[in-house]
Order: structure tokens, then C-alpha cells, then sequence
């Protein structure tokens, strides 16, 4: 365990310094590669939901398997520092706090400029429509997905880390990257999708909470504990609306409303009261607050390495 400990010491100093390397290959690439080829081939006809179902499971189970005879192999067969280096790796490409914070103030930087350019920024990172936005709705959406996916790229990684290994953390991001392209309720994904969009919920329903629990720590306001329960609660999606809901509640504002995905519109419920304008200094605040939540996690996941 004292080499998982100095793997996640590199890979996360790593992903502090340079972010996710735009021009080397991403293992998540590939996950959307191997998503996309299955679902193009048995995403139609009858039997969508159990053809899903058995896409979502198998693609899961390959990457554990996979990773965890990878590694298995490089320690019976080459030095030791080289198992060390691959799980280094492997934590490196798993995290992507660095990548989402500079995309979120891109998206502040972009709408400085002008409304078109701020539509552009947030359509990178967001999986709604984007055309129609408001310069409001694009701060609104930036900071959701910075709440939400420090949830996603960040806590929920490091904590399947802690429970299952380097194996563990790589199958969740295929989880993740399976909810991320088919599990929508629209008509072409709402049968093929639900299992992997079930299997997303199941996998983040712990890490999404002590999300929550420590961002509002960092901010110093455990009092949220109350207001963050209520609100989290009206998310559609059993998880998001809870670090979602902190942030609303440190920043005093309010998230969620209608959207289009795909050209369909979703009424999301609302999380939280104060509908005020947000500014460039939210975003600053927000940002701190994730790297505080993301500080806390490593020296968690770090001393529970230590105990055991």
C-alpha cells in the first residue's frame, strides 16, 4: 500500500501541474471508442434495454479485468518502480480536477469577450444545449458542472481508489464515461442507456454526498448540512443535486431550471432561492473551494492507505 501511496502522490502532483494531456492518447478516448462502436451495432431493434445492460456490464468488467492483469503482469515480470509508474499513471489520467477549473474560467474569461464566445466555452464541458443561452445560464452552467464533476473527476475516483485499487478507479471511469454518452432519457438512449445509467448512480451515491459534505466544510459553513439535504434532493439525477446544492448554498444562489439536451427540453428543479447575478468572483470562490474538497480527499484517501 506504501507504493499506492507514492503512485497517488505523483499522479495527482501530476495532474496539479499539466491537467489532461491534449495531445497524448486518453484511456477515456478509448472508452468512448469502445461505447460508441456498441452502441452503433446494437443500439436498435428489440431487446434494446438488455442489449444495453449487457454492453454497460461487460465494457465494465473488461476494463477491471484488463487493468487488474496488466498489473498483475508488470509486477511478476519487471522491476517494482515500474508497477509503481503505471499506477501513477493510471490515477493521473483518472483525475481531472486541474482541466475542469481551467475550463470554468475559461468559460468566464470567453463570456468577457462576448456571449457567443462564453456559449462556445461552456458547450465543452457541458452536455445540454448551449445555442440558446443567456450570459446567465452559461455562468449557471459552468459552476453546475464544476460542482458536479468535482464529484465525478475528482472525489468519487480517488474514493473507488481507496475501495478497489487502480482496477477499481479504471472501471469507474468507464461508469462514468458510460453515463456520460448513453444515459439519457431521450428517445434513443432511454432503453439502452438505463442500466448504465443505473450502474452511475450506484457508483456515486457515497461519493457524491461526502462531495457535498466536504465542500462545505472547506468553506467553513457545516450549517449548509441541512439546506444541502433539502435541495439535493429535487435534482433529477439521485446524486448531482447534492454537491450542486452546497455550492448554491455557499455561493447563495440558485441552480437548475429548464434545459435542452439533444433538442429536448428537461425542467430541472431548482436548487436554491437567490436567482442573483453571478460574477467572475464566484467563479474564484467556487474554484477554491474545489481544490480545498480535493486537498481534503487526497489526505483522506492517503491515511486510509497508511492504516491499512
Amino acid at each position: 500500500m506504501n507504493n499506492l501511496i507514492f503512485s497517488l502522490g505523483m499522479g495527482w502532483a501530476t495532474d496539479l501541474l499539466i491537467g489532461d494531456p491534449e495531445k497524448l492518447p486518453h484511456p477515456v478516448v478509448w472508452f468512448g471508442k469502445m461505447i460508441s462502436f456498441a452502441e452503433h451495432r446494437l443500439n436498435h431493434g428489440a431487446r434494446r434495454k438488455a442489449k444495453g445492460a449487457v454492453t454497460a456490464i461487460g465494457l465494465i468488467l473488461f476494463v477491471f479485468a484488463a487493468t487488474w492483469l496488466l498489473r498483475r503482469a508488470l509486477l511478476f515480470t519487471l522491476p517494482e518502480w515500474v508497477t509503481v509508474l503505471f499506477d501513477a499513471v493510471c490515477i493521473f489520467y483518472c483525475l481531472a480536477g486541474t482541466t475542469l477549473i481551467r475550463e470554468v474560467l475559461h468559460v468566464f474569461q470567453a463570456l468577457e469577450q462576448s456571449l457567443e464566445a462564453g456559449r462556445k466555452a461552456v458547450g465543452r464541458i457541458v452536455g445540454r444545449d448551449t445555442a440558446q443561452l443567456s450570459d446567465q445560464e452559461v455562468r449557471k452552467a459552468a459552476l453546475e458542472t464544476l460542482a458536479e464533476n468535482l464529484s465525478d473527476g475528482v472525489i468519487a475516483p480517488l474514493f473507488w481508489l481507496a475501495l478497489l485499487g487502480v482496477p477499481g478507479m479504471f472501471a469507474y471511469k468507464m461508469v462514468n464515461t458510460l453515463d456520460s454518452m448513453i444515459g439519457y432519457r431521450t428517445e434513443r438512449y432511454k432503453d439502452f442507456g438505463c442500466i448504465a445509467a443505473h450502474i452511475d448512480d450506484v457508483a456515486n451515491y457515497l461519493p457524491a454526498r461526502l462531495t457535498a459534505f466536504m465542500m462545505i466544510l472547506v468553506a467553513g459553513r457545516p450549517g449548509l448540512t441541512g439546506f444541502v439535504w433539502r435541495n439535493g434532493r429535487r435534482h433529477a439525477s439521485p446524486n448531482s443535486g447534492y454537491p450542486e446544492a452546497a455550492l448554491a448554498g455557499i455561493l447563495n444562489c440558485r441552480f437548475g431550471g429548464p434545459h435542452y439536451y439533444f433538442g429536448e427540453i428537461f425542467d430541472k428543479p431548482f436548487i436554491g432561492e437567490n436567482d442573483r447575478a453571478l460574477t467572475f468572483s464566484d467563479a474564484r470562490r467556487a474554484i477554491w473551494i474545489n481544490r480545498g474538497a480535493e486537498v481534503l480527499m487526497v489526505s483522506l484517501v492517503t491515511l486510509l492507505l497508511c492504516l491499512l
